[in-house]
């Protein structure tokens, strides 16, 4: 018997933080949080997650901040967004 196993990343989700500043260019609602998730799939079937990365790039300066960068304001907006939607 084959067994198909392994990884794939989920589909991208893109939220814009509104009300937000920019820590190194102090420009505010400028900054886009990209969130992907990777699962683990048998026989192309998603089974469960394995992990999330979340990355935020401000749009005017082309900063990117890593989750360990994130400030308290970053990841207040980012919480709010996702109880909304």
């Amino acid at each position: 018997m084959i067994l198909f196993f392994g990884t794939r990343p989920g589909k991208e989700q893109i939220r814009k933080l509104t009300n937000v500043k920019c820590s190194f260019c102090e420009q505010t609602n400028t900054l886009t949080a990209y969130i992907r998730s990777n699962y683990f799939h048998l026989f192309w079937i998603k089974l469960f997650k394995i992990s999330t990365s979340e990355v935020i790039e401000c749009s005017h300066c082309k900063r990117v901040y890593y989750k360990e960068e994130f400030t308290e304001e970053m990841k207040d907006a980012l919480n709010r967004k996702v109880l909304i939607e």
